[in-house]
């Protein structure tokens, strides 16, 4: 390999060594693909070491096309039999043309930076005996663990909301958006770093592209899109709380966040969020005197239980072992879906008995389905009528008012949407397993208090630049003052 001397290269020597010892002589260990073999994701019987599981936002259990493969609402990680993790080893800085020549090994992986169209710098990654990586991104190639692509929710976007149109034409996330890093021994420390290693073993950054030299004399990143995290500020279960949003870079690197999502700039040190409208967060609040970007010294890249990665078109949840263990099973919702039904709720105008369906039926209203108007709580059966078309504002230039869809609801006269209730099918999503008593306005997912509220105050981005508190179930903009409601339930006159 010839090396550049050219003064772009800095300080940095030609080539730098990343580790005390490494004998160049000696070919790298093979580097177990991440999905070549599907008991590495999905084992068998064996005993087995679980790291944590993966949950995408917005799909209640499972895909509309169904859990297939690689692609589904859920993966859990597990510890592989043959550890395939990597770490750096050795940086080189060549001439642009020689790119090409490096990254011909097919099984070295590296990461490339193009700092110019006559140099770049190539570092060169080692077999790591002691972490297990998995990759997360829209790929569907065989170096990808977790295929996840665009959440199409009401809001058109990351988050979903009501203006949504369904899934979007062309999609956000990055066809190797990320990986995690997993410790194999206790207590199995999992890191997230942006960016994935493509079919070649390698990651790419352009000459667009973020990047810097550290102050060390090593290189750093960020995707296009980039990668966002959010650390609980307290436990996820017993003190839910939101923490910050940060970005993550491709070498694990935490810094706030940039003006927009694919700015060539990276963020600032501090930032604030301006006072919420509607739960709407945008960044026109962001506090950006600081000119001279600086990283966030005292925040890491290690997922807690109830860490939240967003890719730019999918938010996904991550759950420790022990989080999960204090969340509510599949087979303890059905129970608690019995409960209710048990109780014989009714509706309080046409006196019929109401049952929420089974879990497995899922968007398909039943005609013993309960509804709620979601402005007040009050829980009925479905009936057609009640619309209140007067109490639309009227149009431009005084034209009559247009028809809203709102109803009035018969026992407190309180108008606004009346939508069927529809109980949160992923475990995972919940905050506790306490009784079904709330659901979320407008979509009509019901779950616990506690679920209700934590995920009512956590704002998911949405766009390049804004933030909204969405149902998790579903993706559905949060409305109201609160983003959920107390369901008021009728029960039998007999």
């Amino acid at each position: 390999m010839v090396l550049e001397g050219s003064s772009e290269a800095l300080c940095p020597p030609p080539s730098l060594e990343l580790r005390p010892s490494c004998n160049k002589s000696q070919p790298s260990p093979p580097l177990g693909s991440s999905s070549q073999l599907p008991d590495e994701v999905f084992p068998d019987d064996r005993e087995t070491v679980t790291y944590g599981e993966l949950i995408v936002l917005g799909h209640n259990g499972s895909l509309a096309s169904g859990d297939k493969g690689r692609r589904r609402s859920r993966l859990a990680l597990y510890k592989r039999p043959k550890a395939n993790g990597v770490k750096p080893d050795v940086i080189h800085n060549i001439s642009t043309p020689l790119v090409s020549k490096a990254l011909s090994n097919k099984s070295q992986h590296s990461i490339s930076y193009t700092l110019s169209r006559s140099h770049s710098v190539i570092v060169e990654y080692t077999h790591d005996t002691n972490t297990d990586m998995f990759q997360i991104g829209r790929s569907t190639e065989s170096m990808i663990d977790f295929v996840v692509t665009d959440t199409s929710g009401g809001g058109g976007g990351c988050a979903g909301g009501e203006g949504g149109a369904g899934q979007s034409a062309q999609s956000t996330i990055s066809r190797y958006a990320c990986r995690i890093m997993c410790e194999r021994n206790a207590p199995y420390t999992a890191r997230i770093y942006a960016a994935g290693f493509d079919s070649s073993k390698n990651i790419f950054l352009g000459e667009r592209a973020a990047k810097w030299r550290t102050s060390d004399g090593l290189m750093d990143g960020l995707t296009t899109n980039g990668v966002l995290v959010m650390h609980p500020a307290g436990d996820f279960v017993s003190e839910p709380a939101p923490g910050v949003w940060r970005e993550i870079s491709v070498c694990g690197n935490v810094f706030a966040l940039r003006e927009t999502r694919s700015a060539q700039q990276r963020g600032k040190l501090q930032f604030v969020l301006r006072a919420r409208t509607s739960r709407i967060w945008t960044t026109d609040g962001f506090q950006l005197a600081d000119l001279s970007p600086t990283q966030v010294d005292n925040e890491s890249n290690t997922l807690q239980d109830g860490s939240l990665i967003d890719l730019c078109g999918a938010t996904l949840l991550w759950r420790t072992p022990s989080g999960l263990r204090r969340t509510p099973t599949l087979k303890q919702l059905e129970s608690l879906r019995q409960g209710l039904n048990a109780a014989r709720p009714q509706c309080p105008v046409g006196f019929n008995t109401l049952a929420f369906p089974s879990l497995a039926q899922r968007e398909i209203v039943d005609k013993k389905q309960p509804w709620v108007y979601v402005n007040c709580g009050h829980v009925h059966g479905y009936h057609n009528w009640g619309y209140r078309k007067e109490k639309s504002p009227a149009g431009p230039g005084g034209t009559a008012p247009a028809p809203t869809g709102e109803r009035e609801c018969p026992m407190c006269r309180r108008v606004g949407p009346y939508v069927p209730l529809w109980l949160g099918c992923e475990g995972g999503l919940y905050l506790d397993a306490g009784a079904p008593t709330h659901a979320f306005c407008p979509c009509g997912h019901v779950c616990s208090q506690k679920t209700a509220a934590g995920w009512s105050q956590i704002p998911l981005p949405h766009g390049t630049h804004a933030f909204h508190a969405a149902c998790p179930f579903c993706g559905t903009w949060l409305t109201g003052e609160r983003g959920h409601i107390k369901l008021i339930f009728q029960g039998p006159v007999d």
